[in-house]
């Protein structure tokens, strides 16, 4: 994982919760910490890490992710076993 990939995931768990963070921030990310991602049917991103699996909605027209889907990827994670302080 890249220094940027590291402040992206440092950014989902932070509180309080960012709402400026970009969802291809977020994609590139999770794609850093293995999860294998698909596109699903208009917006949607199927995610799937560690026998983790979760649907997110990309945002449109705005790059930037609101915080109630911060929470949900920060869930997303936790679940998966992926926290800061775990990735070096």
């Amino acid at each position: 994982m890249n220094s940027k990939q590291k402040a992206t995931l440092a950014d989902v768990f932070t509180d309080p919760v960012l709402a400026s963070i970009k969802w291809t921030n977020i994609e590139k990310m999770l794609a850093a910490v293995g999860a294998d991602i698909s596109k699903g049917k208009g917006s949607r991103v199927r995610v799937y890490l560690n026998d983790v699996r979760a649907i997110f909605h990309r945002p449109h027209p705005e790059k930037e992710t609101d915080k109630g889907a911060v929470k949900a990827v920060r869930r997303f994670l936790v679940t998966a076993g992926v926290t800061p302080d775990q990735e070096d």
